[in-house]
């Protein structure tokens, strides 16, 4: 197994990306190729005492910048470690990749490089959130890529979010819902009252509406959304998460009583940080692409590389995209037409 890593994409790379790079060789087994500043990445490995064993170097001389245009990855930043690591993939050259750069350059670069999987309108983020009940996490799809979506974009999200739940998380058959401002059938706009009708008829396990505050109790395995409400959902959901975490922490700070309080609930509390750190989780599949992308946290330390990396393997390794593939097939078996 072969991942490509864009080792100059995010806030910490490239120290960050080459350390967890060298983990995941240790501890998976993988092989490695590292796009970017060949000079560079090698100068950072040396000063910081990492092996390149079982790492290859793609020399890349240029950064896109996060704030750029996601379209001039495809002229301007041609040369962008992000772009010629995804050439790569097209090519065949690794079986996934990870990258912690710019999420508009990822998506068009993905689209246009390494292409969607025939019959997909839109590849789209599908980050794990945590959740109490039901299988620990839920999969929110969209979670930024597409802000405007038509219905069987929506209906789409739910065939290969579910296909990705049952694949990778082991879920017999993924509950996918649909976000809405009500359970009720008839609730929500056009896009909403459309996506509804399109998923009752999809291959997919559909319970139907989901309210946002049900998901963080398990009502659904797989919740779908256009991305710019799914991001709102992320956005929000992180927030309250950090606010929650402080406000606990300040509560048994508060005194001796709560000091003791606190230190015979350590073992309980630090399961709870665990499992709200993304550095665990590794970062947010792009669903959709023909070949397997991970999008990893801007702010990716060497444990979420290496974590996103373990979710790159785990994504080629049990055939996602042939999951989705045999999933629109048996849409189009049953005769639904993927345009509304």
């Amino acid at each position: 197994m072969k991942i490509i890593l864009d080792a100059f994409g995010g806030d910490n790379a490239p120290v960050e990306t080459i350390k967890g790079a060298a983990m995941a060789v240790a501890e998976y087994g993988v092989k490695m190729i590292l796009t970017g500043d060949e000079q560079e990445i090698r100068c950072v490995a040396g000063e910081q005492g990492v092996p390149l064993d079982g790492i290859e170097l793609v020399h890349a001389p240029q950064v896109i910048p996060v704030c750029a245009e996601p379209t001039s990855i495809m002229k301007e930043y041609a040369d962008s470690s992000l772009a010629v690591g995804l050439r790569l993939l097209a090519e065949g050259e690794g079986d996934a990749f990870v990258t912690a750069g710019s999420s508009g350059a990822l998506v068009v670069g993905a689209s246009l490089m390494v292409k969607r999987i025939k019959g997909i309108k839109r590849a789209a983020f599908a980050p794990t959130i945590p959740c109490v009940g039901g299988s620990g996490n839920y999969m929110l799809m969209d979670s930024g890529a597409n802000v405007e979506c038509r219905p069987e974009m929506l209906m789409q999200f739910g065939v290969m979010g579910s296909a990705y739940m049952n694949k990778i998380m082991g879920i017999e058959r993924p509950r996918v819902g649909l976000i809405n401002v009500g359970v009720e059938e008839s609730k929500g706009g056009e896009l909403q009252l459309a996506a509804y009708k399109l998923l009752q008829k999809a291959p997919v396990n559909f319970v139907g509406n989901v309210e946002p505050r049900e998901l963080p109790f398990g009502a659904c395995d797989v919740a779908v959304c256009d991305g710019f409400s799914g991001n709102i959902v992320l956005k929000l959901t992180e927030g309250v998460a950090s606010a929650f975490t402080k406000q606990i922490k300040g509560v048994f700070m508060k005194n001796l009583g709560t000091k003791l309080a606190a230190a015979a609930v350590k073992g309980g509390m630090s399961e709870f940080k665990k499992q709200m750190d993304y550095t665990e989780h590794g970062g947010a599949a792009l669903l959709g692409t023909a070949r397997p992308t991970i999008k990893a946290h801007g702010s990716s330390n060497a444990k979420a590389f290496k974590n996103a990396i373990r979710q790159a393997k785990l994504f080629a390794e049990q055939d996602v995209i042939g999951e989705i593939e045999l999933g629109l097939a048996e849409l189009k078996q049953r005769g639904q037409e993927l345009e509304v």
